[in-house]
């Protein structure tokens, strides 16, 4: 435990060790003057178009659209089409970068997904709103808790995936906001199937939502939240934090009263003095269920985090538990001037704890690199396509934004 207390502090501190911050995005003219280049530069160049400037005082909306085939949890390759439009509800000097994305997929092995998620900043960040609603046919290997089974052991859980978040935050200082929201996690059609003669409860050693064909978590939470990131699609500098304390009630038609904990801290360090990108990120979070009577499916699980984008080299839901650690750093850095293409190099490691015992594992390590295409130079969105490889197999992965 002396070990595992000492990686956590030295993670945490290492941002304040490193160089201090430069100039902020913030502090950007609210006239769009960047002499970056991006794909709709190249487009517009082909086809020689000429969009009409836009009007003054006019809302302006950026959009970035990406059609790309992906591996996906539970085998096979689907076709995903993701949509971003940013835009911003105020003056860019005080009013962070709003984002809404829409993000449908669908393979011929049975797995569809449908997500629309949220982050809008109002005028001077006096609130904020951030929704995200999902419906998954999911159907995707399962281990068990704790370090699970090996892979030959692995088993095929189908379930059908609804979920509601939507939190609502007032800002109550100068930088500190508190929120209430409400979530939804709807579970049904549960059961192995690769294997008709398993039992899941008896597989995963986890009697809480594996003995029927559904589940339902309905609670509302209390938030606080701190964001010094003008731009959360690709941060520049800043750094992040939020805590979400979630209360799911019988009453509120949960099958069993149980409450969990996420806290989550990114932190964001320009290496440079120039306009160029040259970040050096760090992220970890905490998740954990404080009731023993959580649903098996609504457990932490690595790449189950809000933005599904944590374990980069291991597949998503490979890890499972009552709790979650999981630390991520990142080096991000353009490779041509004029900021087209970029590249990233990438570690991450998380633990989960044991079965029933709140003990954790030792850490799951993975590694990787990707490239950056620049999509959007208004809001700076990315084409982010990474590799990451870990001990527990290899993951391909392209989207739009940064992982964190």
């Amino acid at each position: 435990m002396k070990q595992f207390s000492l990686i956590i502090i030295l993670f945490f501190a290492l941002p304040y060790l490193a160089v201090a911050q430069k100039k902020a995005w913030r502090d950007e003219p609210d006239e769009d003057t960047v002499p970056h280049k991006d794909v709709i530069d190249i487009f517009k160049r082909v086809v020689k178009y000429k969009p009409k400037p836009p009007k003054k005082g006019k809302q302006r909306v950026y959009y970035s659209l990406l059609p790309a085939p992906a591996n996906i949890p539970g085998g096979g390759v689907a076709l995903i089409t993701s949509t971003n439009a940013a835009f911003y509800m105020g003056s860019r000097r005080t009013t962070n970068l709003s984002n809404v994305s829409f993000v449908p997929s669908f393979s011929f092995k049975g797995r569809f997904s449908f997500a629309l998620r949220s982050n809008v900043w109002f005028q001077d960040n006096a609130y904020n709103m951030v929704g995200d609603i999902r419906f998954i046919i999911n159907p995707q290997y399962t281990w068990g808790t704790g370090n699970g089974v090996p892979d030959e052991e692995k088993q095929l859980l189908g379930n059908n995936y609804f979920r509601i978040y939507e939190t609502f935050y007032k800002r109550v200082t100068k930088q500190w906001l508190v929120g209430v929201g409400y979530h939804l996690d709807w579970h049904s059609n549960i059961g192995i199937r690769s294997n008709d003669t398993i039992q899941l409860d008896k597989f995963v050693g986890y009697k809480h939502g594996t003995d029927g064909g559904q589940t339902v978590s309905s609670g509302v939470s209390l938030n606080l939240l701190k964001d010094s990131r003008q731009n959360s699609i690709n941060p520049q500098s800043g750094h992040y934090f939020n805590a979400v304390f979630r209360i799911n009630p019988t009453f509120l038609g949960s099958n069993d009263n149980w409450e969990s904990l996420y806290l989550d801290y990114r932190k964001y360090i320009p290496m440079g003095t120039g306009r160029g990108q040259n970040v050096l990120a760090f992220w970890g979070y905490y998740w954990t269920s404080l009731s023993s009577r959580t649903p098996y499916l609504d457990l932490p699980s690595i790449g189950w985090d809000p933005s599904f984008r944590s374990g980069r080299g291991i597949e998503q839901n490979r890890f499972r538990g009552r709790g979650l650690i999981d630390l991520e750093a990142e080096y991000r850095r353009d490779i041509t001037k004029n900021g087209l293409l970029g590249f990233v190099v990438f570690a991450n490691m998380n633990t989960v704890t044991e079965g029933e015992r709140y003990r954790f594992t030792p850490f799951h390590p993975a590694a990787g690199g990707g490239l950056r295409l620049k999509f959007n130079k208004k809001s700076n969105t990315n084409i982010a396509i990474d590799y990451g490889l870990s001990k527990y197999g290899s993951r391909f992965s392209i989207n739009l934004g940064e992982a964190f």
